[in-house]
């Protein structure tokens, strides 16, 4: 359990966040510049000492300012990752991560330290200096420095901010092994949708300074309310699912907790976990179930909350224990009279599983 509790005034502008972490993986702190997002991780890294507040990581007070106890950073246990990289340039990769190493108080064993050259493919990046990596590779290299600390908490400030799309693209699958492998609580800032809903567990809306809504990832995408905390329409929906299998015509069958979903063909073992995420433009919605259609998914679904905005609507469905979110005109939506508990059938256009891969379906 990661328990926080910040205040902090500033001119023009006061920090004032609580939140809780009760279990490991990626904990997105997600929202504007300017929100206080990357205040709040330098206050759970000792970095700022705040005027008032309570940080306990599992056991251990690390800021109290009611009894005055403060721990220093570097017994805190907790690995830090920048915007930039910070790596020493006149160091190979190897003595980099060595150095981090032998600095941390309690260091990862010589076994550990293999499995993390192993997770974030560095082993052969041993040997280079920092001048010879890519933008996405120092990343790399920065991630497994802090983690050669065996921290009990590793927080992000927004890692990916300073590299472009094919970079991203480069160190995500990364990431998300990081996330399922470690099993270590991670603080991840970011004001980018895009990495929520390819990386967050639990996700933290911050906006001037304060918590404005928090939850589980899955169930916070694709909740209405949130997206107006957001002021933004839905993102649409991210949830689990499991690969049953191939089907003889070369697709492939998922399954999650509202039924299955077909998608183009997957190199995935029956029984593989997934993440699958569906925009709201990519959800249509029929009022009785299609025959006749070259979409492969069409979802028995009940209408849970419309939020009509200008000339669309996101409309919220329940798919078995599944919430989806499809986006339409709020011609159609009138012309079809859609109202709340109504059944229907939602007719997905794409899914997007785990690493990126678009299917048309």
């Amino acid at each position: 359990m990661i328990d926080v509790c910040v205040r902090q005034l500033f001119k023009g502008f006061t920090l004032d966040a609580a939140f809780q972490v009760e279990r490991p993986g990626i904990t997105a702190l997600f929202g504007p510049s300017g929100a206080g997002k990357t205040t709040l991780v330098n206050a759970i890294a000792g970095i700022l000492r705040p005027r008032a507040g309570r940080i306990v990581i599992g056991d251990r007070v690390l800021l109290d300012t009611a009894s005055g106890t403060f721990v220093p950073p570097r017994e805190r246990r907790m690995g830090m990752v920048f915007q930039d990289a910070r790596l020493f340039p006149h160091m190979s990769v190897e003595n980099n991560l060595r150095f981090g190493w032998r600095r941390a108080a309690q260091k990862a064993s010589e076994r550990e330290f293999i499995h993390i050259l192993d997770m974030l493919g560095l082993e052969p990046l041993l040997p280079r200096r920092p001048a010879r990596l890519s933008g996405g590779e120092k990343s790399r290299v920065a991630l497994g420095r802090a983690l050669m600390a065996s921290p009990q908490l590793l927080l992000l400030d927004e890692p990916l901010a300073a590299l472009d799309a094919a970079r991203k693209a480069e160190i995500l699958p990364y990431l998300e092994r990081l996330r399922d492998e470690a099993k270590l609580p991670m603080i991840y800032v970011t004001h980018s949708l895009e990495e929520v809903m390819r990386l967050a567990d639990h996700l933290i809306l911050l906006r001037e300074g304060r918590v404005v809504a928090q939850g589980r990832a899955f169930d916070l995408l694709s909740d209405l309310e949130f997206a107006t905390a957001m002021q933004a329409p839905s993102p649409g929906a991210v949830f689990a699912a499991r690969v049953k299998g191939p089907r003889a015509d070369g697709l492939t069958v998922l399954e999650f907790d509202g039924g299955e979903l077909v998608v183009a063909r997957l190199d995935r073992a029956p029984g593989s976990q997934l993440r699958v995420r569906l925009r709201a433009e990519d959800i249509m919605l029929a009022l009785e179930e299609p025959r006749a259609i070259s979409a492969n998914n069409i979802l028995p679904a009940t209408v849970r909350a419309i939020d009509p905005r200008d000339a669309d609507a996101d409309v919220q469905l329940a798919v078995g224990n599944v919430k989806l979110v499809a986006r339409i005109t709020r011609a159609s939506l009138d012309r079809l009279g859609i109202a709340p508990e109504m059944k229907l059938f939602a007719i997905v256009k794409s899914v997007t599983v785990d690493s990126g891969i678009a299917n048309r379906t």
